[in-house]
């Protein structure tokens, strides 16, 4: 079960939940595309000696590339962000959790900063502003333009609910 569902207050729903976006990934992507240039490349270089020196930098290259993988990946799977109908709700971390939790009322702006490679992709950082003057930015989210929307949407109100 989520971060988000497990806090739910009674009577409280989630309307919206997003994650980070995959280029989270961009690094591993970029170095293991470096690997495997340098491998190929290793084959037109002449001397053996020379060739083991690029496969080993190749080789180094790569196991970074894990690394970098691993690390985006528990990035992207330790972090959630939701909006239920009386709050907005980040999480991060593991073994340490970082979390905000606004509640909707209390949301005075919501600025949405997207590069052009953020826009082609879908992906940008949100900035949360609270009143009170807190400013709470959320990175590399997955459509930073819908979860906005969904913020700044007034509650749809329940039967039952005083107005």
């Amino acid at each position: 079960m989520s971060y988000a569902r497990k806090v739910l207050l009674p009577g409280e729903q989630v309307i919206y939940e997003t994650g980070l976006h995959w280029l989270v990934y961009g690094r591993a992507i970029v170095l293991f595309v470096a690997a495997v240039a340098l491998s190929v490349g290793a084959q037109y270089v002449p001397p053996p000696d020379t060739r083991r020196l690029v496969l080993g930098v190749a080789a180094v290259v790569l196991a970074l590339a894990v690394l970098a993988a691993a690390m985006a990946a528990i990035r992207r799977i330790s972090t959630e962000l939701a909006v239920t109908d009386q709050r907005v709700i980040f999480k991060s971390g593991v073994f340490a959790r970082h979390t905000i939790e606004m509640n909707r009322s209390k949301v005075e702006s919501v600025d949405v900063d997207q590069s052009v490679l953020g826009r082609i992709f879908g992906y940008g950082t949100l900035m949360l502003r609270g009143t009170g003057g807190s400013l709470e930015p959320m990175e590399a989210i997955s459509d930073p333009l819908a979860f906005r929307t969904h913020i700044t949407a007034e509650p749809i109100r329940r039967s039952g609910q005083p107005d």
